[in-house]
């Protein structure tokens, strides 16, 4: 049998290939927080020559979208508190005050605490002032949220007073530190006693941890309550809520007039920075576990299998030079100076209130059709609280470690695989 001189120059192309891949990989290594993105000629065909374009870490390959990458929504979950909460129907005994803080990603279970402490000791509760880092960032609560809904959906759960009915009861007023996801024994022990003796306190609510997981044994009546105050109460201001929508409907809308998807990524650079990944725009610091830099992220989301024109939303506020690694994998990039509409942006992006930024970050990331956490987090595990209530599951975080055959099952949220997300256990 005669030898083919093509069959010869195949294979010899097909060596150099493989050998040029193994220099890449060697050289493009991020420690143990390596994403490397590798050739798949698992279909039996190589990639065409305009499948391959470069970055500065050198040749990537373009790939086929998995067909499962942009997963549809599931249904809506239910509640599944309504039969577990009685009706407040004794007269109030007290006041219970509290404070907003850190963002609206911890608002949420700021105000859960605050109607359980004021539920458990039959207590009126007082819309929260919100604070900002500076006295010049305070808000109100009514200016980012809807107070007539917030009201009236705990008409049947506990009083609300828009403010204290006199100074006398301010001047009684106590602090006091309760844990996130305070329990039933530390309210007894350490919150009742107190209360009964001034009848009013300010709680001062502190995080020993940041963990959204189901936990057993709880009180049933007050996990109910906690779910109620998670899922079930607070609404953004129906002008955040519209200009959210006009985002989103820029970031869905193609040149061409179709509808596309995108990406939503939790990638700020001041919380990157702050977290000690002083390479943010590179790779992460060799031993930081839970933050990844603009290229690390770049490189994941191309492992996975998404395009290189798939729009990418930063929760990033203007563009930062750090990007430029992950815009030079992916051509449409935006943060909230170029995506958010002119007429809006003195009021909610000039305003000096960054209260209105992360109110968008958090509705967008909300609303996505896939959300990718640069940042472990508070902002994170309550982003997927509010997928998982919408049906919108389809959240993939990078891995510290990760070998080079992972495929995109392996790296969706493991509060989404173990369904062990404090939602699942209020939302049926």
């Amino acid at each position: 049998m005669g030898i083919d001189v093509r069959q010869i120059g195949g294979a010899i192309l097909t060596l150099s290939m493989f050998a040029m891949l193994g220099n890449m990989i060697r050289k493009d290594h991020f420690s143990d927080t390596t994403v490397t993105l590798e050739m798949n000629y698992s279909n039996g065909s190589t990639p065409s020559e305009d499948a391959v374009y470069t970055t500065s870490k050198g040749l990537l390959i373009k790939e086929q979208e998995p067909s499962n990458l942009w997963r549809a929504s599931e249904p809506a979950l239910n509640p599944c508190w309504d039969d577990k909460i009685t009706k407040s129907t004794e007269r109030s005994v007290g006041f219970v005050q509290f404070r907003f803080s850190n963002g609206p990603h911890y608002h949420v279970s700021q105000v859960a605490d605050a109607i359980v402490v004021a539920k458990y000791l039959g207590a009126t509760l007082v819309l929260p002032e919100i604070r900002g880092s500076s006295i010049d960032e305070n808000s109100k609560f009514e200016e980012i949220y809807d107070a007539d809904k917030f009201i009236y959906s705990l008409r049947d759960v506990v009083k609300v007073a828009r403010k204290l009915p006199n100074g006398r009861i301010a001047k009684r007023t106590v602090v006091i530190k309760i844990p996130h996801r305070v329990t039933e024994e530390y309210l007894a022990e350490k919150v009742e006693p107190l209360f009964r003796r001034t009848r009013s306190i300010m709680l001062s609510i502190f995080y020993p941890s940041i963990d959204m997981k189901i936990k057993e044994g709880s009180n049933p009546v007050l996990e109910s309550v906690r779910c109620f105050g998670m899922y079930g109460v607070l609404e953004f201001h129906p002008d955040i809520k519209r200009v959210g929508d006009k985002m989103l409907k820029k970031l869905h809308d193609a040149e061409d007039g179709s509808l596309r998807h995108f990406v939503a990524i939790d990638l700020r650079m001041d919380i990157l920075l702050e977290k000690g990944c002083e390479n943010a725009g590179d790779s992460i610091k060799p031993g930081t576990k839970k933050c990844f830099g603009a290229q690390d992220i770049g490189i994941f989301l191309r492992k996975v299998g998404f395009q290189t024109d798939t729009p990418l939303y930063l929760t990033q506020s203007t563009w930062h030079e750090n990007l430029n690694s992950l815009k030079d994998i992916f051509s449409i990039v935006y943060t909230k100076e170029n995506i958010m509409p002119s007429d809006e942006k003195e009021q909610f992006f000039s305003s000096g209130k960054t209260e209105f930024e992360r109110a968008l970050d958090l509705y967008i990331c909300s609303h996505s059709d896939v959300f990718v956490p640069a940042i472990s987090g508070m902002f994170y595990a309550n982003v997927v609280g509010q997928r998982i209530a919408a049906g919108r599951t389809q959240i993939l975080v990078p891995a510290t470690k990760q070998n080079s055959a992972s495929m995109l099952s392996d790296s969706v949220s493991r509060y989404i695989i173990d369904k062990n997300h404090l939602a699942y256990s209020c939302l049926c």
